[in-house]
């Protein structure tokens, strides 16, 4: 039995995969945050790389990854696939269990897949100097490995809950050159803004991009680079999926379901979107498509597709998405990856028509998926991927009890190596699990901007 495939550098993707060329229906457009007008590439020059921009309006289905960026991929890609054979037997299951390990790259995460091309198209337009936000410190470590490859300054606002709970992350981004601090923060406008509200305010994606976007902003040699949600964000992760399709084949297999964890829902698109492309073409229309979130941060599942704000101080362009409201204030959970108010515009179009479904887990829950998962295939993963791994679980059992085989493919997005005062408290039994009220909801999505309605 076959039990890992690792590629070689030659069977490393040549391009990204796009699906808005194959979307089921046309992409609502991006509203430009003042007028509210349709989005224009020129809107968005002052703010991100002109290459960036391209790949955000583009339609093409297929876009090159250019040769210095394919370079830099082989420091760790392709990344390995596995079969969970010990998994399996621990749950006395017939389903076959797979899962993509992205926590081979320098970073610890998937999350170089579009820190590299990001910075990257920064060079090719001679900035100097990146800003961004984090949650749990993924996507700014990426980042500022990026921006070590390319010479280029990194600021990283980082989201204060997280800021604390995982103090190692800032080292690895300070290692790395990056000047890092929590969020809100004195440094911008909607930062003192937060702070004036709530001074012990625990932070948000949402703060934390706001922060990010004004220092941008404020500096002609600086642009912005996002770490989820923007369409360029999720073709450029698909050089996930695409490996997994090459590696599943030689385990002659095939997913019955794809199952991940969704914040902005970049890891998942890149490993789930080149799979969709065969349904969306009338191929493998018995696949399912899970995407899985945190109940303290439920999105997908209650929240309103609208037109949004991806940052609270609403400084970034109005994007059709699933959204509890860009001035939710999730609770402090470990998985500050998944705390984000909105879902990508791609994967809201697929949630609507049916194509992806939607489930939440507590945070317990997803704890007691990752240790299980430790003790029997031994990687200790990410919070945020022990959502889909928790689900993946569930799959299986549900297998199990169907007696019925059923092929599961998940992914690894990032070890936890980073996170055992995570580890620590639900081994002692201190973890809370956080679930927002109805009313929490509801007041959040009572500030929508004029444009909301989508359906």
């Amino acid at each position: 039995m076959i039990r890992k495939v690792v590629l070689s550098e030659n069977d490393l993707p040549d391009r990204w995969y796009n699906i808005v060329a194959d979307l089921p229906s046309e992409l609502p457009p991006a509203l430009h945050p003042r007028t509210l007008a349709p989005l224009a590439p020129d809107d968005l020059l002052p703010l991100l790389p002109s290459g960036v921009v391209e790949q955000e309006f583009s339609r093409e289905r297929w876009i090159e990854i250019p040769d210095q960026v394919r370079d830099l991929y082989r420091i760790w890609r392709p990344s390995p696939m596995y079969r969970a054979t010990r998994l399996e037997r621990a749950l006395d299951t017939p389903a076959r269990i797979y899962f993509k390990y992205e926590g081979v790259s320098p970073a610890g995460s998937h999350k170089p897949n579009t820190a590299v091309p990001q910075a990257y198209y920064a060079k090719q337009d001679n900035v100097k100097r990146l800003t961004s936000e984090t949650g749990a410190g993924q996507w700014g470590s990426a980042l500022s490995f990026a921006g070590s490859l390319f010479g280029l300054d990194v600021t990283v606002y980082m989201v204060r809950s997280s800021y604390d709970q995982k103090p190692y992350r800032k080292m690895l981004m300070s290692t790395w050159g990056a000047d890092v601090h929590p969020s809100p923060s004195d440094r911008t406008e909607s930062g003192r803004a937060a702070l004036a509200a709530d001074p012990d305010s625990p932070g948000s994606i949402g703060v934390a991009i706001s922060e990010a976007v004004q220092d941008a902003l404020s500096r002609d040699d600086t642009r912005f680079a996002l770490g989820s949600i923007s369409n360029n964000v999720l073709l450029h992760q698909t050089v996930i999926g695409l490996e997994a399709r090459k590696q599943l084949e030689i385990f002659d297999d095939y997913p019955d379901v794809v199952i991940g964890c969704v914040g902005g829902g970049s890891g998942y698109a890149g490993l789930a979107y080149p799979f969709l492309r065969d349904r969306l073409a009338g191929h493998r229309t018995g696949t399912r498509f899970v995407a899985v979130e945190p109940d303290a941060c439920p999105s997908l599942t209650r929240g309103a597709y609208a037109y949004d704000y991806p940052d609270t101080a609403s400084l970034g362009p109005v994007l059709p998405m699933y959204t509890l409201g860009h001035n939710f204030m999730p609770a402090p959970i470990h998985a500050g990856g998944l705390r984000h108010h909105g879902s990508s515009p791609t994967m809201g179009v697929l949630v609507e028509h049916g194509l992806i479904q939607a489930r939440s887990y507590a945070q317990r829950d997803i704890f007691s998926a990752a240790v299980t998962f430790a003790r029997n295939e031994g990687f200790v993963m990410a919070p945020e991927s022990a959502h889909g791994v928790r689900g993946a679980i569930d799959e299986a059992l549900a297998a199990r009890e169907a007696g019925e085989e059923r092929v599961i493919l998940t992914h690894v997005s990032g070890h936890g190596h980073f996170d055992m005062a995570a580890y620590e408290s639900y081994l002692a039994g201190t973890l809370d699990d956080h679930q927002p009220s109805q009313e929490q909801i509801t007041a959040a999505l009572a500030e929508l901007p004029a444009a909301a309605a989508l359906v």
